[in-house]
């Protein structure tokens, strides 16, 4: 779980990357889901928010 004062120290480049590849590996957890059985089904949440949490800190840094 990534936390707030983590992602505000990076830029947004870095950030935009972050969420790529969590976007990536959501995917993977929702395909694993669909086909067979998933060993940790916390996956689905856990990256939906600190996707949610990027994202946030991505916006508050392009209104300033």
């Amino acid at each position: 779980m990534l936390k707030i004062s983590e992602i505000s120290k990076l830029d947004s480049n870095a950030i935009n990357q972050k969420v790529g590849e969590l976007r990536r590996e959501l995917f993977e957890v929702r395909l694993q889901k669909n086909t067979t059985n998933v060993e940790k089904p916390h996956l689905l949440t856990e990256l939906k928010r600190d996707i949610a949490r990027l994202l946030t800190v991505l916006n508050s840094k392009e209104s300033k």
